[in-house]
């Protein structure tokens, strides 16, 4: 369904020139082409993988100091270590769903009330990633990672150590706004340090680790607040986010990098230490603007096919926090499941997403293959968006079953099959949407990225406050089959982005932000 090349192909007009610019000839407005055996000479002077099945894009400079000639293990490792900082936002965030019962009774409050606090943490989370890649594209992403780690270890503290509810508030919230730095600039890492062809299997590891971590959290803490304090299952966030903020020290790296520079303007690195508290990335604040940076993430909304993603992902997800909100009531009203049984029922969003990761793997590549060999070698950003489509549908269908399932008291394994499955469809999604975002517009990665986060995160806002009296108001059969309704309708913004994308793209340009931000 997406519209045929251009009369004139990459390809074709990189025979027209003298010298070899990849990352001016070769964008999403024209397609990617990955194999050499397509270009004139054979790729000749192109950079291409060790085993030449691959034109790498971008072209990597000559420099040591860039990300994308650093060692596989090092960008292996980087990614791990994202991966990781990434995942701890929503187990904070799951971990205080299940704490909510104990600290209604220790505060002599409803529920209902605690919970503001949680849905207070999960608005603050999707705001973060837009401040975060604003201050990443001008400080530099290793000094405000530290930063935010930092507070988000500090505000761990806090709340295990919380005597009051306002106390207690107040540190979900802090925390919220400065937990997701791997979220929100997830995207930003994974383009300064891997090639187009590598961008899907590095998205569904990161986001592996984001899908499964809303279920990861109140899995574990069912079990710690089974036979502990509620406390305990902060001081367990306070321990990952220890072992998180020492990685950052440690281990990881800087991987701002400006390929446009010839080397001998390269901005030196500076010592490790430098890096770490940003002082040597100051040295290039006199080639960027503050003011460009902060409006980056404006920039970026104003393309349509961002808009229309975030929106199609903001009515997808909102319904899978809506099942993990809703199911444990049921669980625990209508088949008595105890805590500690609650936990091991858990178990569904740790098996649904690993199967969708796994699933990915190779299915997103085979897509993109499959779509190359149509299209003349050439992969479009549409191409991303088709697995989209039964993806949606598992999504669908998972929605209409779980209704019927609570509603009529099916046995409980037919939820958890139905809940995993909708793991794996939002699983396959989220990979799918962030691709066709970062091969639309690779210059705004750690925007577009953002964005995503705050889709996810504020549909789970607005799930967290009409699930469970829509639910209860209007019963689970005909709620959830709204939300079902709601889900098949959204994937008219795919097919939309899928037949007019390129047009759009064409029409509204390649994002701006200023001559000189990176």
């Amino acid at each position: 369904m997406a519209e045929p090349e251009s009369p004139t192909s990459p390809v074709e007009t990189l025979g027209q020139k003298t010298s070899v610019d990849l990352d001016e000839i070769q964008d999403a407005l024209d397609g990617y082409v990955l194999d050499p055996n397509l270009y004139p000479d054979n790729a000749a002077g192109l950079k291409l993988t060790p085993d030449g099945r691959y034109v790498l894009i971008p072209q990597p400079s000559e420099s040591s100091n860039d990300p994308l000639n650093w060692s596989p293990s090092k960008k292996a490792l980087t990614l791990v270590i994202i991966a990781f900082i990434a995942a701890l936002a929503d187990y904070t965030g799951g971990t205080a769903i299940i704490t909510v019962i104990p600290q209604s009774f220790e505060w002599n409050m409803t529920q209902a009330a605690v919970q503001r606090a949680v849905v207070g943490n999960i608005f603050a989370i999707g705001a973060c990633g837009l401040f975060v890649v604003a201050f990443a594209s001008y400080f530099g992403r290793l000094p405000v990672t530290l930063l935010f780690q930092a507070v988000f270890l500090g505000t761990c503290v806090w709340s295990g150590a919380a005597t009051s509810y306002k106390s207690y508030l107040a540190a979900r919230v802090i925390n919220g706004f400065f937990c997701s730095v791997g979220q929100g600039a997830g995207l930003l890492w994974i383009k300064d340090l891997f090639y187009f062809h590598e961008h899907p299997r590095a998205i569904n590891y990161l986001e592996f680790g984001i899908i499964t971590s809303p279920y990861l959290g109140p899995l574990i803490t069912a079990f710690i607040v089974s036979g502990t304090t509620w406390r305990w299952a902060f001081w367990v966030c306070t321990i990952l986010a220890a072992i998180a903020f020492l990685l950052v020290v440690f281990v990881l790296d800087e991987t701002l990098f400006d390929r446009r520079v010839a080397a001998k303007q390269e901005i030196p690195r500076g010592s490790r230490v430098q890096r770490l508290f940003g002082v040597a990335q100051a040295q290039g604040w006199r080639q960027r603007s503050l003011a460009q940076c902060l409006m980056r993430p404006i920039v970026a909304i104003t393309k349509i096919p961002v808009f229309f993603v975030i929106c199609y992902y903001f009515l997808n997800f909102a319904w899978v926090i809506g099942v993990n909100t809703t199911v444990s009531l049921w669980l625990t009203n209508n088949y008595h499941f105890t805590p500690r049984g609650i936990g091991y029922f858990y178990f569904f969003g740790i098996i649904g997403p690993l199967i969708g990761w796994f699933a990915g793997h190779w299915l997103h590549d085979a897509v993109g293959k499959f779509y190359a060999r149509r299209h003349n070698g050439t992969i479009d950003p549409e191409a991303r968006l088709l697995i989209a489509y039964p993806a949606t549908l598992l999504l669908f269908v998972s929605l209409l079953v779980l209704g019927f399932a609570l509603e009529n008291q099916w046995h409980y394994m037919v939820i958890a099959v139905f809940a995993a499955l909708q793991c794996i469809g939002v699983m396959i999604v989220t990979t799918a949407i962030n691709a066709y975002l970062l091969d639309c517009y690779p210059e705004g990665s750690g925007e577009v990225g953002a964005w995503v986060t705050a889709s996810r995160n504020w549909s789970g806002f607005m799930a967290t406050f009409i699930q469970i009296e829509w639910v209860s108001r209007s019963g689970p059969a005909t709620a959830f089959g709204a939300q079902a309704a709601i889900t098949i309708a959204s994937m008219l913004f795919l097919v939309v982005l899928q037949i007019w994308g390129k047009r759009i793209r064409r029409w509204q340009g390649r994002m701006v932000f200023g001559k000189n931000t990176v």
